[in-house]
């Protein structure tokens, strides 16, 4: 059934850019380790490279999130996009000519990580701006999905492509689904509900002002904080653990073969909870969200226990299912509550949190298998995994924050005692849109 939020111009424009957009993400990670690994034959070029994208993003997310909060959100997303169409197609031109060199690509994928910091933010509060309040866990379930749906079919239709005509053609791909993106966005007339212009004094001391008064406000909101905190610890244990020991503990238990069906489960969860979280009713969206993130600990256990493979993929299949309800409620419960004008900021201490968290798992995750053994180490981070998830229950901020829903609205966030100096510069409503959601924290790596 056609979901009445497509018959929004504004929307369905913003949604068909998405679409492109995550297709092209998907489908780049595949594209890149091949291509890399054709043109130099070394695993270290693509270690520097991914490393080279991380940096830059994780430098530069708060003054996205200041940036996003001071111009038009949707400016700032379109020329993100535009740069990172002109930064893919730059590798790709380097590829298809047959001039791959480290340096050129390195300093392209850091340029793209920079663009990244500027839209992760960003798109956090463009949905709010398209669609009413009531509508926001529909919108969110639509991008949820769509998102998912990316994520299992990309990575295969980037290895059509690759086999069948290269790594360069697909990475071009990558840097047209950017360029398409910025097209659809720039359609974007955002009327009625788009913020009216702000004061846009540039200087560097203004810059830290915002992101001294985000950090203010991303303090002063208590279950922000308190979600947010307990998903950097789930990030230090679960992705390093996941990614570097999951598919060499698995092997050992039941072949390589089962690793791809433990990440199709996975996939195939999250894609299904997303459609329903389209229909579903809550009064306590975000404390379902965080009761069912302890399932993101299942699939930890059944690996450190050592269970034969159907209770393995059948853990990353409902794994997939509470995740989507967790990233879903995350991002609706931001948008409905965290002032307009500040939102991006808090976003980006908020995606902060959940990044820096994750090389610092991955690259410890290695020596503490090595003394302790790789089972024992899987089985102590599904237990920290769950504990993380459950604590911010403990907060009455986090289980009595109610959901907007169609008919009547959810109460706003109190206002501090001090007006933020944000409202005194005459900064009207705007939000944007959720990109990746949880686990990899609430927030997840947006790319185009």
């Amino acid at each position: 059934m056609r979901s009445p939020l497509l018959e929004r111009p504004d929307f369905r424009w913003f949604f068909a850019g998405r679409l492109v957009s995550l297709l092209g993400s998907s489908m780049a990670p595949v594209a890149l380790a091949f291509a890399v690994l054709d043109a130099s034959g070394s695993t270290s070029d693509l270690g520097v490279i991914l490393v080279a994208h991380m940096v830059p993003l994780l430098a530069f997310l708060l003054v996205g999130g200041a940036t996003a909060d001071r111009f038009p959100r949707r400016t700032v997303l379109v020329a993100a996009n535009l740069g990172s169409g002109l930064t893919q197609g730059g590798v790709a031109a380097l590829l298809l000519t047959g001039h791959y060199s480290l340096p050129l690509v390195a300093a392209l994928s850091l340029l793209n990580g920079v663009l990244d910091a500027f839209t992760t933010p960003a798109l956090r509060g463009v949905v709010p701006e398209l669609v009413d309040k009531s509508q926001l866990r529909q919108a969110n379930s639509l991008l949820g999905s769509t998102r998912n749906a990316t994520k299992i079919f990309g990575p295969s239709l980037s290895g059509l492509l690759v086999v069948s005509v290269g790594s360069g053609p697909a990475i071009a791909f990558d840097a047209l689904t950017f360029l398409l993106a910025a097209g659809c966005l720039a359609r974007l007339s955002l009327t009625g509900s788009a913020p009216a212009p702000r004061a846009t004094s540039t200087s560097a001391t203004s810059m830290l002002t915002d992101i001294r008064e985000g950090w203010t406000e991303f303090r002063r909101i208590r279950w922000v904080w308190v979600v947010a905190a307990c998903f950097c610890v789930i990030n230090l244990v679960q992705t390093g653990t996941w990614q570097i020991l999951g598919p060499a503990l698995t092997k050992q238990l039941s072949g390589e073969a089962t690793w791809g069906f433990v990440l199709s489960a996975r996939g195939g969860g999250l894609l299904v909870m997303s459609v329903l979280m389209y229909r579903l009713r809550v009064t306590r969206l975000l404390r379902l969200g965080q009761l069912v993130a302890v399932t993101g600990a299942l699939p930890l256990l059944v690996l450190g226990a050592g269970l034969p493979a159907p209770w393995l993929i059948g853990a990353a299949f409902v794994d997939g299912l509470g995740s989507a309800v967790t990233g879903i409620s995350w991002d609706t419960s931001l948008q409905e509550h965290v002032p307009p004008q500040v939102l991006s900021r808090v976003s980006s201490y908020d995606d902060l949190l959940s990044f820096v968290a994750i090389p610092i798992g991955q690259l410890s995750v290695g020596p503490l298998a090595q003394h302790l053994g790789g089972f024992r180490v899987t089985t102590t981070a599904g237990v920290i995994y769950a504990v993380a998830a459950l604590a911010p229950l403990a907060s009455a901020a986090v289980r009595s924050l109610p959901h907007a829903q169609a008919g009547r609205a959810a109460p706003a966030e109190p206002a501090p005692a001090e007006p933020a100096p944000a409202e005194q510069r005459g900064a009207e409503p705007g939000r944007e849109a959720a990109a990746e959601p949880g686990p990899v924290g609430p927030v997840g790596p947006v790319g185009g």
